[in-house]
């Protein structure tokens, strides 16, 4: 393969102690000396982006030639580790799919958008998404190891010219150290772990220093990208801004060889909690089966399923997509066959800006003011009497309540259970129910209607 020098900001560091020999290497890399493959920079330099490149490795069809060749398409970089899991005669195959363009890529669907999420309007400084009340979403790089096809964010990651400036990174954390409602950061792009290791040290010397700031969490797919940037420099520097967590991209148990498995270890070994976010992706891992062994495979590399999401309704992924029906009978199949623990949240990131909404099967089929009817997996039906003496909680008295920050005015279902508002009204509710206030009661004489009704006048 010819180098090309697309670091992405990425630079030098001190060599590191290689991690196992590969699980799988395409033939075309056979002559690369071990210490090179297994070094994280030589796989940066050496992505797959062009049709003569991937052509040596994969055995193409039309779709695949088009999709590539497309002028406009998101862009394209595989890295050659990733590249090596690559089943090179199977288009079904589930880690082809997710990094290969098809021409389907380039066809609209229903409601397709370019900001599915509508994090712009929710963005009070470029590059930072403030949609919860006590966190937020900083975006610190537009590029990846390798891009997914359905990407979320395909609007502005991949863009090679695009990237976040130190005044940008500024603003992001005055805007945080300005917002005492704000306990949670979450850091991703792009992703993080493509940055030079000074720059997301900085940044998350900065968060921690914080007061209000809780915890960080970094978003990333690395681990299964590009298993052999985490380093042990690299775990060195985020051991030292605890709690700090990290939530994980896979798809498929593919995905997990010898090299994953020893970066997730150095993860974990290094104190930060790991968790996997999913996207349910049609003729990938749209299968109870399939999404089965991947919840199992990542619990053994000590990674927690965390969120198994619906596909985004963005432009250029309307061929990834499921059915809703097809996840409720995923999560179905997941209750009762493996342990709780392994089970993620299947959600729905709701269109236009409403976050993450839970998206469950159904397990409670009635209630009364003293039983709930309850089935199991098995569609077994019992009842749970409730209890007749209990005394509810008292939020005059309640450390925990008096002591709760202000959310301004995103409390949402929680306040009326609470009791601190009576109802909750869509924008634009009292705008449009002003018809009802165009007519006074005033302008009626009440008493005279009440003598035309006496005399049998028409009541309604």
């Amino acid at each position: 393969m010819n180098k090309r020098l697309d670091t992405s900001g990425i630079e030098p560091e001190a060599p590191e102690e290689p991690p196992h020999p590969a699980s799988v290497r395409a033939n075309v890399w056979n002559d690369v000396p071990n210490e090179k493959w297994n070094d994280w920079r030589w796989q940066i330099t050496h992505r797959l982006n062009s049709l003569d490149e991937i052509r040596r490795i994969i055995r193409l069809t039309p779709s695949e030639e088009a999709g590539i060749a497309a002028q406009h398409r998101f862009r394209l970089d595989i890295t050659p580790y990733f590249a090596s899991l690559i089943d090179p005669d199977d288009p079904a195959c589930p880690i082809r799919r997710q990094v290969i363009p098809t021409v389907q890529e380039l066809e609209g669907f229903e409601s397709g958008m370019a900001d599915s999420l509508n994090e712009e309007a929710h963005s009070p400084v470029p590059g930072l998404v403030h949609r919860y009340p006590d966190r937020v979403l900083m975006l610190v790089t537009t590029q990846c190891a390798s891009y997914c096809r359905y990407c979320t964010r395909s609007r502005i990651v991949g863009d090679p010219h695009a990237q976040f400036s130190q005044a940008q990174y500024d603003a992001q954390i005055d805007y945080i150290a300005q917002a005492p409602s704000v306990r949670d950061v979450l850091v991703s792009g792009g992703d993080p772990l493509v940055l030079p290791e000074r720059i997301l040290d900085r940044i998350l010397t900065r968060l921690r220093a914080i007061p209000h700031v809780e915890i960080v969490r970094i978003g990333t797919r690395v681990p299964v990208f590009l298993p052999q940037r985490i380093t042990g420099s690299l775990v060195e520097m985020l051991r030292r801004h605890h709690p700090l967590w990290m939530n994980i991209h896979f798809n498929h148990a593919h995905e997990i060889t010898p090299e994953v498995s020893q970066a997730c270890e150095r993860l974990a070994d290094a104190g930060i909690p790991l968790g996997c976010q999913s996207v349910l992706l049609a003729g990938i891992n749209d299968c109870p089966n399939v999404i089965a062994d991947l919840v199992r495979s990542l619990v053994r590399i000590r990674v927690r399923p965390y969120y198994l999401y619906q596909c985004d309704m963005v432009l250029g992924a309307g061929h990834f997509r499921t059915p809703v029906a097809k996840g409720i009978e995923i999560m179905e199949s997941l209750r009762g066959h493996v342990s709780g623990f392994a089970i993620p949240t299947y959600v729905i990131d709701a269109p236009a800006g409403g976050g993450k909404v839970p998206v469950m099967p159904t397990y409670l089929i009635s209630q009364s003011d003293r039983r709930v009817v309850l089935r199991n997996f098995e569609g077994f039906v019992t009842t749970y009497t409730e209890p007749g003496d209990y005394t509810p909680h008292n939020p005059a008295t309640c450390a925990a309540c008096q002591n709760q920050r202000a959310e301004g005015g995103q409390e949402g279902i929680a306040a009326l259970l609470a009791g601190r508002t009576t109802s909750l009204a869509p924008e634009g509710f009292e705008q449009s129910h002003q018809r009802l206030t165009r007519i006074r009661w005033s302008e009626f004489d009440l008493d005279s209607q009440s003598d035309d009704q006496d005399k049998g006048g028409s009541q309604r």
